[in-house]
């Protein structure tokens, strides 16, 4: 027999520490981690077995078995799943695969948000030495000759060994801690396994000992149960075995449709955002199930992509058994399928919204961010995503929704205003804004990434157009009910302008006086063809644009400033300090958007010689 010890990857170790020398109150979830991974190794199995059925020709019939041995203080879980071969072991039980590992670990390390994070990962299994000091696995993958052995006392190291495991599955030997000892008591496990495992719909046998064994769970797949025949306690639990999670979910959603398509659904949106939210895969984690047996949890075409918070099932009726991922991508029935659940979810949301504001508002909070996505993506359904959609303005902090937008505008307002960045106190302090709060006209601020896209792309909502704050001639006279016009300038005004846009160059596609200052001397809009400021720096800043275009330079013709300069546009002598001026005047309003002077040496000199003229 040979043996193989290696260390457990650095972040393993770090939780198992955790595990080790921490006290938690609810230390029984080990159970229910261990039978939730056995029956999706059943499930696995079962799905093989599809094109495979030698694979469970010996052993057709599924179970997970619990056994108690109080002289040895031992619990064994087993299972006739999947099995595991050396490789798997190393790969599922040495190592968290999964993205974001380092976030987890720092949440994890806050004593309130312990148990509520287990399972988000894949560690689940690791919750075992919670209760044990030693544990073993014996596993055989289905299909191969050879078992394999894992050991660990959770303290740095794992060795992998032969094994002499005769038949497929896993069995998972835990050797308790004294403290532990109440989970030798088969009643304590009979218990646990109702409260958390009821729903699994493998078979669960609790050998008590003597010969008597209890059938510890009622194994019927919950989903498939009518609604008012579930209890909330029962969703929770499957939510929690289903989403590898132990809060309570925000929302479930749990309907069967039939007629041309069959199926059931039962999804949840969890209380507590997933970590992987916003991984750049996009990939929905709802499981499908064809007649109770499960098929994949990876059908790009099931959920759209911005609906991944999703968690749950979809058990179809129309699908064959042994259909492969790839006849899931643009299958009808899936798409006919996406289609209704797509409908189903939006539906269920405002219907949320507008019976319990504070849970909607909750829901905003976590997860708009990525409801938005379907606004830029989903054109089909971009109203009802618009009205979903939850907004902060400049009138309030509080989320506000475009239909009550509307609801406030000012007598003449023809469009919804915005503005775009990447926080809202830069956002809130922005020049462009002024001359709205002066006229009292709310704007709507966008911080989100995708914002600025489906902004490109929609046009109007309830027949009011979109327009950014910081683009093109402002309309603002247009809300009092006058005709738009450029704001009048004296002759003072136009020489100095034309200085100024003869200094800057190509650095300005023009300088122009501005009826949005009221506070500022300056401020840069993009022309009225052109691209949004914001969007430009997202695209710079991601390699997707080689440099930011010249925009429009607008000055405040009242400021004490620009007056002071206008007063010597007609001077010939005083031509190299308004040039001077200009730049100066063209970084601030650079400095305003947050982008920074593009020549620092050159800022420097100038703003040297301004101060040493102003002193002398």
């Amino acid at each position: 027999m040979t043996t193989e010890t290696l260390s457990f990857e650095a972040e393993v170790s770090k939780l198992l520490h955790m595990m080790v020398h921490s006290v938690y109150s609810e230390r029984e979830v080990f159970l229910r981690e261990l039978i939730s991974n056995a029956s999706d190794a059943c499930d696995k199995l079962r799905h093989a077995a599809i094109t495979q059925p030698e694979l469970t020709k010996d052993d057709p019939d599924f179970a997970i078995s619990i056994t108690v041995d109080k002289d040895a203080k031992t619990l064994v879980i087993s299972d006739n799943g999947i099995g595991m071969n050396a490789q798997d072991l190393k790969e599922n039980l040495g190592t968290i695969a999964r993205s974001g590992t380092a976030r987890f670990m720092e949440e994890l390390q806050d004593a309130k948000k312990d148990m509520s994070l287990i399972g988000q990962f894949g560690v689940g299994f690791y919750s075992v030495f919670m209760v044990a000091d030693k544990v073993t696995v014996d596993s055989r993958k289905a299909g191969e000759d050879t078992a394999w052995t894992w050991g660990s006392d959770g303290l740095g190291s794992y060795s992998i060994s032969d094994g002499t495991r005769e038949g497929r599955g896993t069995t998972i030997t835990l050797h308790l801690k004294d403290e532990a000892e109440e989970f030798l008591d088969p009643q304590r496990l009979s218990s646990i396994v109702r409260t958390y495992s009821d729903h699994i719909a493998i078979p669960i046998k609790l050998d008590k000992g003597e010969g008597e064994v209890e059938d510890a769970n009622s194994g019927a797949a919950l989903w498939t149960r009518p609604k008012s025949d579930i209890s909330e306690e029962q969703y929770t639990e499957f939510y929690h075995h289903v989403a590898g999670a132990f809060d309570a979910p925000m929302r479930t959603i749990h309907f069967r449709a039939e007629g041309r398509i069959e199926y059931t659904s039962l999804l949840f949106i969890p209380e507590t955002p997933p970590f992987d939210l916003f991984d750049p895969a996009r990939a929905s984690k709802v499981k499908l199930y064809v007649k109770r047996v499960f098929i994949t949890d990876d059908v790009e075409d099931l959920i759209p992509g911005y609906l991944r918070f999703l968690r749950g099932v979809v058990d179809a009726q129309d699908l064959a058994l042994n259909i492969s991922r790839e006849m899931l991508q643009n299958n009808p029935v899936v798409t006919a399928m996406s289609r209704a659940i797509t409908n189903k979810v939006l539906a269920d949301l405002s219907k949320l919204a507008d019976k319990d504001q504070e849970t909607y508002l909750r829901f905003w909070d976590g997860y708009g961010k990525v409801l938005k996505e379907g606004i830029y993506e989903d054109f089909e359904r971009r109203d009802d995503l618009l009205k979903l959609a939850r907004f902060k303005t400049t009138k309030s902090d509080e989320w506000t929704s475009l239909a009550d937008y509307i609801g406030r505008m000012k007598d003449g307002q023809k469009a919804i205003y915005t503005i775009s960045g990447d926080n809202l106190a830069a956002l809130k302090s922005s020049p462009q804004l002024e001359g709205f709060r002066a006229k009292d006209i709310e704007v709507l601020l966008l911080t989100d990434p995708v914002d600025d896209f489906w902004l490109s792309g929609v046009p109007e909502f309830d027949g009011k157009a979109f327009k950014s704050v910081t683009k093109g001639v402002s309309d603002l006279n247009e809300v009092d009910g006058e005709e738009k016009k450029e704001p009048e300038i004296d002759d003072d005004t136009k020489a100095l302008f034309a200085v100024m846009k003869n200094a800057l160059g190509e650095s300005v596609s023009d300088v122009r006086a501005s009826d949005r200052l009221t506070d500022s001397a300056v401020c840069l809009v993009a022309d009225d063809t052109g691209m949004d400021m914001h969007i430009e720096r997202m695209l710079k800043a991601h390699d997707r644009l080689g440099s930011l275009g010249p925009r429009v330079l607008e000055v405040n013709a009242d400021h004490p400033l620009v007056r002071a300069l206008k007063s010597k546009a007609t001077d010939a002598a005083a031509l190299p300090l308004l040039q001077d001026a200009a730049y100066l005047l063209l970084d601030q309003a650079r400095v305003m958007e947050g982008e920074g002077v593009e020549d620092s040496q050159s800022f420097a000199r100038r703003m040297g010689d301004m101060m040493l003229k102003a002193l002398g």
